[in-house]
């Protein structure tokens, strides 16, 4: 089940590339926030219960934290193989552990950083401006995934969180809506445009989400370690079979180390902590 979450999760990544010449990756990002706010929104029905102000807005920091780090995710996979963007994006929690963890989460991270150094060197050898556009982005990418996590832990405990998901994408949407609704606009005018984001949306998001709730209720959390740290090889294989991404050597190497890093540092999360890149 957990393979098959991450194949939905990179299959819609995958497609989503494969719509940045017709459609900014930006605005597909948000499309795909805004698809997966009113599939969670229709299934959960938040106006059903009294919301204080307090948790609202929690509730909008979460889930403008949540559509940033997508759409940062999705400009590092415009310049980036996606094998490459997801390890690195793993950073972001793999820093939290650390900074919060013990000796296990410290060598983990010292993992890591070898990963990442390898991975970021080989991009710019390969890549040279436009991956250094991809690090950058994927940079923000992963510090936002930390403070997802941070926050996340809040609304964790608050209980309800697929239906505080829900309103969180909701509340992410609209505060990107300024920006970039208008580009994405033009998903409106096709059919075919507009399919293939819901397509992303689900694909992407809400999948992947309702398996790992099977999941995170079935395994270990030294079993989800193992789990997760699979997501970085499963990314590179998609963007290999899918979008020709096949990885250099040291790529591999780097992959296998954060992935490393990743079994280390990895806790059983809440379900509202679990990765939605």
């Amino acid at each position: 089940m957990f393979v098959g979450s991450g194949l939905s999760l990179y299959l819609g990544s995958a497609l989503a590339v494969r719509l940045f010449e017709q459609v900014a990756a930006p605005a597909v990002a948000w499309w795909r926030i805004v698809v997966a706010a009113v599939v969670l929104i229709a299934w959960r029905r938040p106006w059903r219960r009294r919301w204080t102000g307090r948790e609202l807005g929690l509730v909008a920091a979460f889930g403008t934290t949540l559509a940033l780090m997508n759409v940062f995710f999705y400009l590092a996979i415009d310049h980036l193989p996606m094998g490459t963007a997801v390890a690195l994006e793993f950073a972001g929690p793999v820093a939290v552990a650390a900074v919060t963890g013990g000796r296990r989460e410290r060598a983990g991270i010292a993992l890591a950083a070898v990963g990442v150094a390898l991975l970021a060197g080989m991009s710019l050898e390969l890549g040279g401006a436009d991956a250094r556009a991809g690090l950058l982005a994927i940079a923000g990418a992963a510090t936002c995934w930390a403070g997802y996590i941070v926050l996340g832990r809040r609304v964790a405990h608050a209980g309800d969180g697929v239906t505080r998901l829900g309103l969180a994408m909701a509340a992410g949407g609209l505060v990107l809506a300024p920006v970039l609704a208008p580009p994405g606009a033009v998903v409106l005018a096709s059919p075919g445009l507009l399919a293939a984001v819901v397509g992303i949306g689900v694909l992407s998001s809400v999948v992947p989400y309702a398996i790992e709730q099977v999941v995170l209720r079935s395994v270990s959390a030294a079993t989800f370690a193992v789990l997760l740290a699979t997501l970085p090889a499963t990314a590179a294989v998609v963007g290999a079979v899918v979008l020709g991404q096949v990885p250099q050597l040291a790529e591999v190497v780097g992959l296998a180390l954060v992935s490393a890093a990743i079994g280390l540092t990895s806790r059983r999360p809440a379900p509202e902590e679990a990765p939605p890149a």
